[in-house]
Formats: structure tokens, C-alpha cells, sequence
């Protein structure tokens, strides 16, 4: 009987396994489908002449398809990268975010993105690594201790990402050359300047809001279930 229990089990968490690869590979279907339609879409043209349409193929990348890769990633069943990522992995991933994202929205490195096809490459290159360094460091945790870091990594890049957009959408200046701002909403100039880091500062940064709140939800959870 017990060699029975024991095939049951066995056979159990076998069919568990198989059931987290097809979620995993779901998720990160779902994930690079949706970068195929952001770097296939109108958005990339768009991008060259529209400082907000720039802003949604950025927040695309970062905010949607790099969580999706990075949360298929953290539901294979062995969990490759689980245990890889500690404090210093956490800062080196939120410090690398912090200065890709405000490097490139510097004047001159965004207009040269849109003006030239290699930098904009690299632009959008940089952008999906470092959303999934932050995504993967956060979510391939399996300690409370792990999560808890992740969640932090989370909250920190939200804030660098919310301070970054509130200082786009309140400038009452234009900030790039008119060439790159002029609009494809029905705003153009300083007004598609503003749209653009409003976006950033909502639509961008409240995915990482939420992921810090669910990691701290189950860390706080774990902490207060039975001992």
C-alpha cells in the first residue's frame, strides 16, 4: 500500500510539473508575442517624431512583455534562477535600470535614437534588459528573503520611474529638439512632451507598484502563517 502512495505522489507531481511548463510556456509565449507586435507596430515609425509614442514602446517593453518573460521564467518548474540573486544582484539590477532608462531620455541620446536606426537598436536593446533584470531579480526568488528583496527592487525602480515622469510631465519647457515632439495624439510640442511622462509616471510605474505589493503581500503572509 505504501508503494502505492508513493507512485500516487510521484505521478502527482509529475502532472504538477507538466502543468507549470504549459503555464510557463504560456506566459512566455504571451511575452514575446507582445514584443513582436510592439517592434512590428507603427509605434517603432511612430517613435521617431512622437516623444509619447516613444514612451508607450518603451513602457511596452519594460512594464508588459519583460514581467511576462521574466514570470515564465520564475514558474519552470526547477527554477533555474532561483537562488542566483541576493542584495547586491538586487541593487546592481535596480542601479543598471535607473541609469539606462534616464540616460536615454537625456536630449541627446533620445534624439539620436530617433534619428538613427543602430542607436535606436541598441536603445530598445537596453531597455528590455533592463526591465528584465529587475522583472527576473524580483520574481525568481522562493525564500521570504528573496521575495522581500524583490519587492524592494520593485519599489525602488517605481520611484526612479515615477520622479523621472513627474519631472517630463511638469516641465513647462520643451525639453527635445521639435522634431522628435511632434505628436501623433492630437498634442504636439511641450503638450506631447507632458503626455509622454505622464505615461511614465502612470502606466509605466504602476505595474511596479504592484508587483512590490504583491511580494510584500506574501512575505507578510509567510511571516504570519502557521510556524
Amino acid at each position: 500500500m505504501s508503494e502505492n502512495v508513493i507512485r500516487s505522489g510521484a505521478a502527482g507531481r509529475q502532472s504538477a510539473g507538466r502543468h507549470r511548463s504549459f503555464i510557463s510556456l504560456a506566459v512566455l509565449l504571451a511575452g514575446l508575442a507582445v514584443l513582436a507586435l510592439l517592434w512590428g507596430g507603427p509605434l517603432v515609425g511612430l517613435s521617431a517624431i512622437s516623444f509619447s509614442a516613444h514612451m508607450i514602446l518603451h513602457l511596452g517593453i519594460v512594464s508588459l512583455a519583460a514581467p511576462l518573460i521574466a514570470l515564465a521564467v520564475a514558474l519552470m518548474p526547477a527554477g533555474p534562477l532561483a537562488g542566483l540573486f541576493g542584495v547586491r544582484s538586487a541593487v546592481a539590477a535596480s542601479l543598471f535600470d535607473m541609469v539606462v532608462v534616464w540616460l536615454w531620455h537625456a536630449p541627446a541620446l533620445h534624439e539620436a535614437a530617433a534619428r538613427n536606426d543602430g542607436v535606436f537598436v541598441f536603445q530598445q536593446a537596453s531597455f528590455l534588459a533592463a526591465g528584465l533584470l529587475v522583472w527576473t531579480t524580483a520574481l525568481s526568488g522562493r525564500t521570504i528573503r528573496d521575495r522581500a528583496i524583490g519587492g524592494a527592487t520593485l519599489f525602488g525602480t517605481f520611484l526612479h520611474m515615477t520622479m523621472l515622469g513627474v519631472i517630463l510631465g511638469v516641465t513647462p519647457r520643451l525639453l527635445y529638439s521639435p522634431s522628435v515632439c511632434t505628436g501623433a495624439f492630437g498634442v504636439s510640442g511641450v503638450e506631447d512632451q507632458w503626455l509622454g511622462g505622464v505615461l511614465m509616471a502612470t502606466v509605466g510605474a504602476l505595474p511596479y507598484l504592484a508587483g512590490a505589493l504583491v511580494l510584500t503581500g506574501l512575505v507578510l503572509s509567510d511571516r504570519m502563517g502557521p510556524q
